[in-house]
């Protein structure tokens, strides 16, 4: 026993050794699934204790897409597992001012569609706050909205999620920790961020209802959640940064029961996640010493060959050194991985020995299909790699998995329709057509969902685009496939869960191309975006493929790329491909033939720069970071990770 308990403090400590830069607890999970699994099952199990107690429970509720798997948990208990709400008094956190609940923009809305419409709670112990509040009244009802939360008992379990710019709920940068219930006006970052809810900034409100930091500090415990890598640098700062007014959350270190729940992605910038070395010593393997060196390298500014010994023991390193044996050794191993992920050749050189190459020499000619979830991801993402293998003679293929028609302005639509009604004059029932649908848009409110007609015409306006990019890049228009997957096709930012006939439609078009190399949009820590979907779907219908033991896909490379707003960490690229500056004036030539994203996109993101300026810089970055490391200077570079699913 008394060998246990010792085994237990020296993991305890060895845990806490880990943390040492972290001052509020962190928990990471494997995804988010997991992480809202465990929060789930938390409240749960308060809710059980306190039934059998007699007693009620009191929650704090949060909105947006990173509480809504927690609630699908919720749902389940209840209609699988018989958990009953009926002891529960919820108050939401916020809401945006002014705002009609029925509005599908509404957090009353939210709430109904997500939890309340599906458990047993009484109604009349659902609080949201008040959008509808004339603003002479607001002072008087924020501070009704105080004294509720205190009559109940105070809050047992607060949730939260946390924005970019540090807020919890809508305590924007600059809230004090002990401000109250109140109204606020939003940070511009988080309107930024909240457009493509809202189909444009200039449609989404300026100010809002929310709860106090100091209202959120009274809770007896406090839960915040965090998802994917747009997360991960401002979940640093909360986690290990000083308290300070200007990121909010950090004000939660002073709470004596918060947990952050976090997935790998979010949690991808904490010191012993990302630099692992300055915590404790490590257990070295391939991955960590290049990732180990690379970071010295950008560091200390100094190209991997000239680190030295010091330079290693000063930065925690000490025991690579003594493993390895020298820091040239060091050195030269990451440099050479380096050096190998570096090929003009992205479909294998032919008559060449590729065995320290990413891509294998045969078939000289390779059945190259590139996923492009939306119609212009491929050129955006890998538009030069996309030119390599058409130059080089590779039969390509590109598979268009979603329609972006949500992504197309309704002035677009107008656009197309005046030429298409000028070329026919005589037709009577076009000309129809188009005065109800000029009406339809006339009278469209912010964020209302287009007819089926609209729809299909949006689509077809980003299909043309594609063809175009394709006959740009010399790719035969018979090797463009538009997939349409259902899933997208809401007409709405929020889609549907993918479905069977997404995966049966992507196995269809795998199964008549074979391909010898895939690449996809590598997304992996977007718990809810569409590349993230797109992603599954494609290694779903692969599996099955997998497990059917089909010949093809045993000689099948997947190469991941990035999206628009993101890029693979130098340690992590497997296969980088070098753009010369008239390749990149084709790329981005190939990125302008989708002209209605073209100047102004619907959605776009927190980068207000058009997608052909975001793909150049962060291209070009790529190359610099290459050759600040000691490689070869390029112009620009496009990297990938392969991924094997076998």
């Amino acid at each position: 026993m008394a060998q246990t308990s010792t085994l237990k403090n020296l993991a305890s400590n060895t845990n806490e050794e880990l943390k040492k830069f972290e001052k509020v607890n962190t928990l990471i999970h494997e995804d988010s699934e997991s992480a809202s699994f465990y929060v789930a099952n938390e409240i749960a199990g308060l809710i059980r204790e306190r039934q059998k107690q007699g007693k009620k429970v009191v929650l704090g509720l949060a909105t947006g897409s990173t509480p809504t798997k927690v609630y699908d948990f919720l749902v389940q208990f209840h209609q699988k597992d018989g958990l009953s709400f009926k002891n529960v008094i919820c108050f939401n956190l916020d809401e945006y001012y002014p705002m009609q609940p029925d509005s599908i923009h509404s957090y009353v809305r939210f709430m109904n569609e997500h939890l309340f419409d599906h458990i047993d709670i009484k109604k009349e112990n659902a609080n949201i706050p008040d959008g509808t509040v004339s603003k002479k009244e607001i002072r008087a009802y924020c501070e009704n909205y105080e004294q509720k939360i205190i009559d109940a008992g105070g809050l047992d379990i607060q949730i939260l999620g946390i924005g970019r710019t540090g807020h919890i709920g809508f305590n924007e940068p600059g809230s004090s920790i002990q401000s109250k219930t109140r109204l606020v006006r939003l940070d511009r970052v988080t309107k930024l961020d909240a457009a493509s809810d809202f189909f444009g900034q200039e449609n989404v409100p300026s100010r809002a209802l929310t709860m106090g930091v100091g209202t959120i500090m009274n809770a007896h415990r406090i839960i915040l959640m965090a998802w994917g890598e747009g997360k991960s640098q401002i979940i640093q700062q909360a986690v290990e940064g000083e308290i300070r007014e200007s990121v909010p959350a950090t004000f939660l270190q002073h709470h004596q029961n918060c947990d952050f729940i976090l997935d790998e992605a979010s949690a991808s910038f904490l010191t012993r996640v990302k630099t692992p070395w300055l915590v404790d010593d490590c257990e070295w393997n391939e991955k960590l010493i290049k990732r180990a060196a690379i970071w010295l390298s950008e560091k200390l500014e100094k190209a991997i060959l000239k680190l030295t010994n010091e330079d290693y023991n000063e930065y925690g390193m000490g025991s690579l050194v003594a493993e390895i044996g020298s820091a040239e050794q060091i050195n030269l191993k990451v440099f050479n991985q380096l050096q190998r992920t570096i090929t003009g050749w992205p479909g294998g050189k032919p008559n060449a020995d590729n065995s320290q190459r990413p891509e294998r020499e045969l078939p000289h000619q390779k059945r190259s299909l590139i996923f492009s979830p939306h119609p212009d991801d491929d050129v955006i993402s890998m538009g030069g790699t996309l030119l390599r293998l058409v130059d080089q003679g590779h039969d390509v293929h590109v598979a268009y998995q979603t329609s972006g028609n949500i992504a197309v302005f309704d002035d677009e639509v107008i656009r197309f329709l005046d030429f298409a009604t000028d070329i026919e004059r005589d037709d009577k029932q076009l000309q129809k057509r188009f005065k109800n649908i000029r009406q339809f848009l006339s009278e469209k409110k912010p964020g209302q969902i287009d007819s089926s007609e609209i729809q299909e015409i949006k689509g077809l306006i980003r299909k043309g685009e594609a063809l175009a990019a394709c006959r740009y890049c010399k790719v035969s228009e018979d090797n463009a496939h538009f997939l349409n997957l259902p899933f997208y096709e809401t007409g709405a930012v929020k889609k549907k869960p993918h479905s069977e006939e997404d995966i049966q439609i992507t196995y269809d078009l795998l199964n008549k191309i074979q391909p010898h190399q895939i690449f996809a949009a590598g997304d992996l820590s977007d718990p809810h975006g569409t590349h993230r979907v797109c992603l599954q779907i494609i290694f779903k219908a692969l599996e099955r493929f997998v497990a059917d033991n089909a010949d093809w896909v045993k000689d099948c490379y997947v190469w991941l790329y990035r999206g628009a707003w993101q890029e693979w960490d130098i340690s992590d690229m497997e296969m980088t491909i070098p753009i010369g500056p008239k390749d990149m004036a084709r790329k981005i030539s190939a990125i302008f033939k989708h002209q209605s994203q073209k100047d102004a996109a619907m959605f776009p993101g927190n980068d207000e720069r058009e997608f052909w300026q975001r793909a150049e810089q962060r291209n070009k970055e790529t190359a610099n970071k290459y050759n600040a490391l000691g490689m070869a200077e390029y112009e620009a570079m496009e990297g990938f990770v392969r991924y094997h699913f076998n």
